[in-house]
């Protein structure tokens, strides 16, 4: 068998209790196999069922009993065959002993593979468990049960049981169930296996891990708290995002009898002069360009080489702060777990005792992390105390250590490495302190979000009691999580459906290539769409919403105009400033142009093309731009002005530059720009502009007309006549 072959015997209870789950037991397993043939093609997979009228296994002619199970498919490769004889189980009418199909499934994987690949031997039980176990002919159930799990662990197997009680009935035995929950649990405590209950369709299709990651560190090494004091940690990858497949391209163009085509597709590219078409440039002669504005800069393999930043290998603490500081949207990544290095009991200590410090002070710790030697890039992120369900790891450790010294005192020197040897098996047992490790984003990474502020709206926009009311009731309806009930779509049971349907769609379309997408199945379109049944139960809590708001069609208006609309809160005409509304709506529906998206700045209209820009919301950056491009437009009309004829057109562009700062929630580029023109026009021969600006009683954006600006109004309104010396020529 080969060194990471899995060998898997799925046991799976067809009786009458479970006729109604099994169309999703199907779903569950046909999809293991599907990601088996795409991820674990050589894996190996046995199908034994139980709970039918039939028997039909190896036990039985050899020892007798175990009968009602059913060898219903060998241990083999697991191919397209696999997928069929799921998707077409049996319906049983007995009631199924799960015991027993665990020890048929036990035997098949003994004759199978002997005592060898320890570890990669698994069983799959699923079940729920409704029906009595019989009785053994010696000894008590429990007795048998320790004795299966004991032959278990000799041979190396793993077992895994998914209980599946989706809708139980009144007539399910309630000592029956819990019977049978306490014997699947001495195979927890004796043997390495899971026990998982689910009690509805989705839970039970994300109950099975279908795809088995095997846990890589990427980093190991110290945690550096300073420079003399050094914790040995190992990394691993907490979480990790499922992403499709790679697929690949395939050629058909090999003969269908060659046996040894591959259907590789291979590709090559050619680098041709620019100055000759005809001649290509070989690998030698070729060097990378990167865009700079217009131009493109050749940069050398060894001038990169050279300006390459190559940091060491290390994670360094940077220090400490209070956990409220660190909000969870902070995080950038996939979440790392630091763990102690097994077996270094120092190490257990150390990581044990600061985590539990950070916890019991509420902080978490800064750190600057290099995971390889050379690493081109450096993250810096959070370490997050993660305590054991231990009352105290440390305080047991330091038990263990101070009693076992006691105990061996008497002994020579060499008997102290049983002591190491025996923390080592504890250092398992106890399940020591961690901490989880998130990045955190640098300046350059923080994305704002461009949403206005209700506080900015005029009172009658404001939302009244009632409707905030309505809106809290509503959010509290949608919450998946509430308070005194179990949670809906928990993440660690629900599977991805655009990767579920996928996979599915796959399996199809091996079968018959010309086959169309399938519509979504029914249990997905449980996760991606509203719950019909939380929906009808609360009927009265939507109808409250949609009542407590009138709703009224919003015309379609160019971009211009809506910036019109929403400027005129701040002016003085009426008493909420909407009154010239409905006027700036029929201005704008009587304009039959076409909507041109203008990119840069012009020169005749300026404060148009501003606007224009301003309104894009394609991509944020436009505002950027045109704010930044709105700046260079103004200071190239100051710099070309004679006597003064271009300040009426760049007040103008400033009038504007002001409004849409306010508007935009950018009260600090506007005003630093006005102190920048403060400083720079007499410099230029151009105070002027000064009073001409204070004449048109132009100030400072002010913090009661844009809450984002720190800026007082007293400030605001004084700004422009506060005289600056002037510049001598």
């Amino acid at each position: 068998m080969a060194r990471n072959r899995e060998g898997l015997v799925l046991l799976l209870d067809v009786g009458p209790s479970m006729h109604e789950t099994l169309p999703e037991v199907e779903k569950l397993c046909s999809m293991l196999i599907q990601k088996k043939l795409i991820y674990s093609k050589q894996d190996e997979v046995g199908i034994v069922v139980f709970g039918t009228k039939e028997t039909e296994n190896e036990l039985t002619k050899e020892v007798g009993g175990y009968e009602h199970v059913v060898v219903l498919q060998n241990i083999k490769v697991a191919d397209g065959s696999l997928v069929e004889a799921l998707q077409r189980l049996p319906r049983g009418t007995a009631s199924g002993d799960y015991l027993d199909a665990i020890v048929v499934g036990m035997d098949m994987l003994i004759k199978k593979y002997q005592s060898t690949n320890k570890g990669k031997k698994r069983l799959c039980l699923i079940t729920n468990a409704l029906d009595p176990v019989k009785d053994p002919y010696e000894g008590t159930k429990e007795d048998q049960v320790s004795t299966i799990a004991t032959q278990m662990t000799a041979y190396g197997m793993k077992m895994e049981s998914i209980i599946a009680r989706i809708g139980l009935k009144s007539y399910a035995d309630q000592k029956i169930m819990e019977e049978n929950d306490n014997l699947l649990d001495i195979f927890s405590w004796k043997t390495s296996a899971k026990i998982v209950y689910v009690d509805s369709p989705i839970s039970l299709l994300g109950a099975l891990r279908t795809r088995k990651i095997a846990p890589v560190t990427i980093f190991r090494g110290g945690l550096e708290l300073s420079p003399n004091m050094k914790i040995k940690v190992w990394v691993y990858k907490k979480t990790s995002e499922e992403k499709f497949p790679t697929l690949k391209k395939y050629s058909d163009k090999a003969p269908p009898t060659d046996k040894f085509a591959t259907h590789e597709v291979k590709v090559d590219y050619e680098y041709k002069s620019v100055e000759d078409d005809s001649k290509v440039v070989p690998p030698e002669q070729r060097i990378k360009g990167y865009r700079y504005g217009p131009q493109v800069v050749p940069i050398s393999s060894a001038e990169w080489d050279a300006v390459r930043f190559r940091p060491e290998k290390s994670v360094k603490l940077l220090g400490f702060t209070d956990a409220k500081n660190v909000m969870r949207h902070y995080y950038m990544k996939d979440a790392n777990i630091f763990i102690a290095e097994p077996g270094n009991i120092k190490a257990t200590l150390g990581v044990s005792a600061l985590a539990r410090a950070m916890k019991e002070m509420d902080k978490v710790a800064i750190v600057r992390c290099v995971w390889r030697e050379g690493q081109a890039n450096v993250v810096v992120g959070v370490l997050m105390p993660n305590i054991s369900k231990k009352e105290n790891t440390v305080g047991f450790m330091m038990d263990i250590l101070i009693s076992d010294i006691k105990l061996f005192s008497f002994l020579p020197f060499y008997c102290f490495f049983f002591i190491i040897m025996l923390l080592n098996s504890y250092w398992f047992a106890v399940q020591p302190d961690s901490f989880y490790f998130n990045v955190l984003p640098f300046t350059e990474d923080v994305r704002e979000f461009l949403f206005p502020s209700f506080s900015s709206f005029p009172a009658a926009c404001q939302p009244t009691e009632q409707q905030q009311e309505a809106a809290d009731n509503l959010v509290k309806m949608l919450d998946l999580a509430p308070a005194g009930r179990q949670e809906a779509l928990p993440p660690d049971f629900t599977p991805n459906p655009v990767l579920e349907r996928f996979y599915s769609h796959l399996e199809l379309k091996s079968k018959e290539p010309d086959r169309g997408v399938p519509p979504l199945d029914a249990t997905l379109k449980k996760i991606t769409e509203p719950d019909p049944e939380l929906l009808s139960r609360n009927k009265s809590v939507i109808d409250a919403f949609r009542g407590s708001f009138e709703i009224k069609e919003n015309p379609k208006l160019k971009k211009a105009t809506r910036r019109v609309i929403r400027e005129k809160p701040s002016g003085s005409d009426g008493e909420d400033g909407y009154e010239d509304a409905p006027n700036a709506i029929a201005v704008a529906s009587n304009e039959q142009k076409p909507i041109i998206e203008v990119e840069k700045i012009g020169n005749s209209t300026p404060v148009q093309d501003f606007e224009a820009m301003i309104s894009r919301r394609d991509n944020p950056d436009w505002i950027i731009k045109a704010i930044g491009d709105m700046k260079d437009r103004i200071l190239d009309l100051l710099r070309n002005s004679h006597e003064g004829d271009n300040f009426p057109k760049a007040f103008d562009c400033l009038l504007a530059l002001r409004k849409g700062c306010i508007l935009e929630q950018e009260p600090k580029q506007f005003n630093d720009f006005l102190r920048h023109l403060f400083k720079y026009l007499p410099q230029r021969n151009l105070s002027n502009f000064c009073d001409f600006l204070a004449a048109k009683g132009l100030t400072l954006v002010s913090k009661s007309e844009a809450p984002d600006s720190d800026v007082k109004d007293e400030e605001a309104r004084s700004f422009l006549y506060m005289k600056e010396p002037k510049v001598e020529s």
